[in-house]
This record gives structure tokens, sequence and C-alpha cells, in this order.
């Protein structure tokens, strides 16, 4: 039944993750500086990924997919959330928030399919190594992708409309930096329990399958691994797939410990600070994961800065040099 005390609402209000004005530039910097380092980073990936013909392999396909989401997923919340510092305003427009909801979420499943995507290829790479170009062909990777890209619209569209047949009483303050889906149906004055049974089932359905087909990937690779005679052997089978668990692993507890943490404590401030780990903290994260741990990238990223050097020296001779050396270029 739905109270009489409601009102067409045209905004909300985010209450950041602090209070105190005094916090509110170093927020602002540190949270500018990250946002700035994770769109970088990613972006560097992404290019190297497609500049050097070496990586265009399923795994790096992958990967730069996973950059790419990466930076839309943090570009959803951040930049909102410092514009509101920077303009003393924690006022989002409806609309503008349930957008917000829809993109997180987009791109927040996305990555969780590209991450379970990704351990899929390692498996078949290290289980069936013969079989690898046949059965990673790049008719199976792009139908991968499409089909992860179709399932987070369809995923997100749901949960947004199901937002919208909500209700909402006149206290808006959302206790986070960003619109987050659980903390709006918290807000509705209207009846949820079909939102709370959509959320639930879908949460379960769209992080548990992609979950359980990781680990079940990564059981039949340390299985295999096992099995190699040599030492050798075993750490360049394992070393390929450090990258991707540790991002595995840092994606999946850091969501874990939020949530684990909120349902404990029922602190919504808590929460909204612990979220900055898997919103922000991971995908700045990952980068340097990647270029850190793989030695592709690294030789990649090697190649790629030689280039754009040698590039940058053609074109400081050219204007600034004497008229000898303009010439000869």
């Amino acid at each position: 039944m739905v109270p009489d005390n409601y009102t067409q609402i045209t905004e909300f209000i985010l209450q950041g993750l602090s209070k105190e004005p005094k916090l509110q530039t170093l927020i602002f910097r540190v949270f500018l500086s990250m946002y700035l380092v994770t769109v970088f980073g990613n972006l560097l990936i992404i290019l190297t990924t497609i500049s050097d013909p070496h990586l265009h392999t399923p795994m790096y396909f992958f990967l730069s997919n996973l950059s790419f989401a990466d930076i839309c997923f943090i570009s959803t919340t951040i930049p909102k959330m410092l514009v509101n510092i920077q303009t003393e305003s924690k006022v989002i427009t409806y609309e503008g928030c349930i957008t917000q909801l829809y993109f997180f979420l987009f791109f927040g499943v996305l990555d969780d399919f590209i991450l379970s995507a990704m351990a899929y290829d390692r498996f078949v790479a290290i289980c069936h190594p013969l079989h690898y170009t046949v059965i990673m062909n790049p008719r199976l990777c792009g139908l991968v992708v499409l089909l992860s890209w179709t399932i987070s619209a369809l995923y997100s569209v749901l949960q947004s409309l199901m937002v919208l047949r909500l209700s909402f009483c006149p206290d808006l303050e959302i206790p986070h930096f960003f619109c987050e889906l659980n903390q709006m149906v918290q807000l509705a004055c209207s009846d949820t329990f079909v939102n709370d049974i959509v959320l639930y089932l879908a949460t379960g359905i769209l992080a548990g399958c992609p979950l359980a087909g990781i680990l079940y990937s990564y059981s039949k690779i340390v299985a295999s691994i096992r099995k190699i005679s040599s030492a050798q052997g075993k750490y360049k089978a394992f070393s390929t797939c450090v990258s991707h668990l540790s991002v595995v692993s840092l994606f999946y507890l850091t969501i874990l410990g939020v949530y684990l943490s909120s349902a404990a404590t029922h602190n919504s401030h808590s929460s909204a600070t612990a979220s900055v780990m898997y919103t922000v903290v991971t995908p700045m994260l990952n980068p340097f994961i990647y270029s850190l741990r793989n030695k592709d990238i690294k030789t990649a990223l090697k190649r790629l800065l030689k280039a754009d050097c040698k590039i940058l020296i053609l074109i400081i001779n050219y204007y600034w040099a004497d008229p000898y050396l303009k010439g000869s270029v």
C-alpha cells in the first residue's frame, strides 16, 4: 500500500563520502587523481593491445574490452561526485540518477562477464593447448563479448524499470556518492517486495554463474598444472594466469567484503566508503596488475613508447633544429 505523503520527485541528494567541509578538497584531489590514473592506464592498455600485432589474441581482446568497461564503469560515478564537490551541491536529478544507475549496473555486470570469459580463455589455453586456436576463434570471441553486452544491457534496463515503478517519500537523501540500487530501493515508500526478489535472483544468477565458471576453470587449470612434471613448465603455465587471477580476486573479494560488512554493521556511510574499493580502486589497479605481471604487455609498452619517442624526436628536429636537420627530415 502506498502512503499519502509522497510527491512526484525531481531530484535526489547524494550525501557523498563525508559531511565534513574541511575534507572536501582532499577528497576532490584524491579522487580526481585516481580517476585520471584509471582512465590513462586503461587507455594505454587498449592502445597497446590494438597497436601491437603480437597482442592480437583472444586473451588481449578480452583485456581491451575489460579496460574499456573499467573506464566507463568509473566514469559513471566519479565525475558527478567531483562536480558536486566543486560546485558545493549534492543534488542529482531524478533522470540523472536513473541514468547513472543504468550505466553503473551495465558496466559492472559487463566486467563480471568479461572476467569469466578471460578465465575460460586461460582454461582452454592450458587444458586444451592443441585445440586453442580452433576453440577460441575470432567468431566465438566476438559472440561472447556481444552476448555479454546484451545481457548486461537487458539486466540494467530491467532494474531501471523496476526502480521507475517505485514511489518515493519526501526524504530523498542517498547516503552514498552515487545512485546505488539498494539505497534507492530503501528510500521507496511503495512496496519493494518485487524489487527485492528480482534483485536477489538476478544477483544470484548474474554474479553466481560467472563466479562458478571462473572457479571451475581454475580448478581444471590447477589440476592440469599439477600434472606437468618440470618446475619450469609449471611456473610458465601458472604465470599466464597470475594477472587475471589477481584481478578476479580483487574484484570479487572487494565486492563481497563491501556487502558483508554493510550487512553486519547496517551503516550506510561505512558501506559507501567501502564501495570505493570496487568502484574506484579495482579499475585503477587493473592496468598496473596486467602491465607489471605480464611480460607481453611490458614488451609491447616498450615498443610503443620507443616508437612514440622516435616520432617525438623527429617532430622536435623538424621544428626546432637547425635548417640542415629540418631539411633532412
